[in-house]
């Protein structure tokens, strides 16, 4: 026989250990390879932890409620010396000496190095929550993981399922939408088959790599059934949560709205107790909320638990918390909240403190407004949108200069050279690779508009990564980055922003493309605006609008003739920046330049 060690696995990088609470298997128990073999939790979440091997279990090293340290050794298995990777002369006999005893296990993990490679890789890697909580996928499953979406992208929010349980889906057919705070992207299926299971729910944030769902092949087809109803399944407390600091910081009800800093003490940390009067145990994230939402230790073991043996679940006391909330009364030992004062009781938001609240219910909409009304709820997009713009007002000191340019020389030359264009480069020739162009031979000569404010330093970039605003119909707005934008031509400049835009409206884009821009460009024109005030996309202190171009009777010089009265092709020009940084004359310079470049095209110059 074989011994094989099982740790307490790390949870996370900020979690150093963990508490058992409560072992599924107990000493002599047989248990395959991937088997729950025990429960263990944080004040963050409770995992299942299945077994690295088939076996026997030989000893448990940690009692339920015990708390130990990530890598401690909690029980080992016997297995059989196949099942180990090696054979029975592999085995140290009961008369070896310890250090023989050692030089034999190093001998056998070495025979199982060689023999079974792909099972060294899986337990060289300490296993995630989420990992944890999964069950392994059989041989005829394929895992479908939280994709990685850029290098600065850690995690990822599932924001809607377009397939069920059950449903069958061909390969690179899309199986989900997952967003950042920066984009979201359609993700397809690695493989024709079933959707087995979602091991991720809708508005759930998981780290990349996480497995978010599992499909069956079309042998397995037939097994899978749908659930049957949408009751909460225990084995869901092992999902990680949205954000570490949301927990204590929010509502059971998922409102999001901060807590009133005058709202009653909590209770003392030591009066949530591991195991109540009755024996039963409650686990590190239960006494967690409990503490957070000041719920007496007499209410906690009050409850009836839905859990393993009666025991109360993360669910059991959100639930309650939310009836207690509803109730027109509150338990006697419950303290009573007062209530949470309104947006506009407590003023502007505070800088970087903006986020889109519930709002009331469509019901309290009608009787305010009558029944000729239609509520549409924002979507991701338009709550990202939402928040940014307002925290951008609530940063900067937004200031809006115009000027106007004369772009008959532009215009003419595009229309001579868009139909060859096109046929050259395979895009249009649109006028945002010259506004783009534009802006940055202004931004050489004004280096402080591509900055940045960190408290009370200003950071000067010297690489021109240009965002161009991309409409998506009317959902909103994004700004991919046109990275090293002064090393392009126009015709480089025209193919790039062509390529981002129509990603763009594909959701196409990875979330590095939409971030680490130093300046923006938005051409308002294309939609029929003359001018605008954009508001400035942070962390940068410039965005640049341009207007349609018109034709407009203007007077001219002619030829020291005196003055005459010509019909040009006119367009207005807005740049708003931030005050803290920019005054209205380095402005208006910057604006002047971009108008001496844009007026500076000529029919007669080369393109190419």
């Amino acid at each position: 026989m074989a011994h094989v060690d099982v740790e307490m696995p790390k949870m996370g990088e900020s979690i150093t250990e963990g508490t058992v609470i409560a072992w599924h298997k107990q000493p002599g128990d047989e248990v395959d390879q991937d088997e729950i073999l025990l429960e263990i939790g944080t004040d963050k979440v409770d995992t299942e932890v299945p077994s690295p091997k088939g076996g026997v279990l030989a000893e448990t090293l940690v009692e339920e409620g015990d708390t130990v340290e990530v890598g401690t050794i909690i029980a080992t298995l016997e297995t059989e010396p196949e099942a180990a990777g090696g054979s029975t002369n592999d085995a140290p006999s009961p008369t070896e000496e310890p250090a023989e005893q050692e030089e034999a296990e190093s001998e056998t993990e070495a025979d199982e190095a060689d023999a079974a490679p792909e099972d060294d890789e899986q337990e060289a890697a300490t296993p995630a929550p989420e990992e944890a909580a999964s069950p392994a996928p059989s041989a005829d499953e394929v895992e479908v993981v939280m994709p990685k979406m850029g290098e600065s992208i850690t995690e990822g929010t599932v924001v809607a399922w377009y397939k069920d349980i059950g449903e069958e889906v061909t390969i690179d057919e899309t199986l989900l939408e997952i967003g950042t705070d920066k984009v979201d992207t359609e993700v397809p299926s690695p493989a024709e088959g079933v959707l087995a299971e979602k091991l991720v729910e809708e508005d759930e944030t998981v780290e990349v790599g996480t497995v978010v769902a599992l499909l069956a092949s079309e042998a397995e087809a037939g097994s899978v059934t749908p659930p049957a109803s949408e009751a909460p399944d225990e084995t869901q407390e092992a999902a990680p949560e949205t954000d570490e600091a949301e927990l204590p910081s929010t509502s059971p009800s998922g409102d999001g709205a901060v807590r009133d800093p005058d709202e009653p003490q909590r209770p003392p940390e030591e009066t949530i107790k591991r195991r109540g009067d009755d024996g039963r145990f409650y686990s590190p994230l239960v006494r967690s909320i409990a503490k957070e939402e000041g719920l007496p230790m007499s209410e906690l073991e009050a409850l009836e638990g839905s859990g393993r043996g009666g025991r109360v679940t993360k669910e059991d006391v959100l639930a309650y918390l939310e009836e207690r909330e509803e109730a027109p009364a509150a338990p006697a030992t419950a303290p009573e909240r007062p209530p949470r004062p309104s947006r506009s009781d407590e003023g502007p938001p505070a800088r970087g403190d903006y986020t889109v609240e519930d709002g009331p219910s469509d019901e309290a909409l009608r009787q305010q407004y009558g029944d000729r009304i239609e509520v549409q709820p924002m979507d991701r997009m338009r709550k990202m949108t939402a928040e940014h713009m307002v925290r951008s007002k609530a940063t900067s000191a937004h200031v809006t200069s115009f000027a106007e340019a004369d772009v008959t020389g532009l215009v003419r030359l595009r229309e001579a050279n868009k139909e060859v264009f096109l046929e050259r480069e395979g895009v249009k020739l649109t006028y945002t690779p010259f506004f783009v162009k534009a802006a940055v031979e202004a931004l050489r000569e004004h280096p402080l508009l591509n900055a940045s404010v960190e408290g009370d330093k200003i950071v000067i970039k010297h690489d021109f990564h240009v965002g161009i605003a991309v409409a998506i119909g009317n959902k909103g707005l994004l700004a991919p980055v046109i990275r090293n934008a002064g090393d392009y031509n126009v015709t480089g400049l025209a193919r790039t922003a062509a390529s981002m835009a129509d990603r763009a409206r594909n959701k196409e884009l990875q979330p590095d493309e939409l971030q680490g821009g130093t300046f923006t460009v938005t051409n308002i024109g294309s939609l029929g605006s003359l001018m605008g005030t954009p508001i400035i996309n942070q962390p940068q202190v410039g965005i640049l609008a341009t207007g349609a171009i018109q034709k407009r009777p203007v007077v001219v010089e002619n030829d020291g003739l005196g003055d005459a009265i010509s019909v040009r092709h006119m367009m207005y020009l807005s740049l708003s920046y931030d005050h803290r940084i920019i005054d209205g004359a380095m402005g208006s310079g910057f604006l002047q330049r971009v108008v001496t470049e844009l007026e500076s095209f000529s029919k007669d110059q080369d393109l190419f």
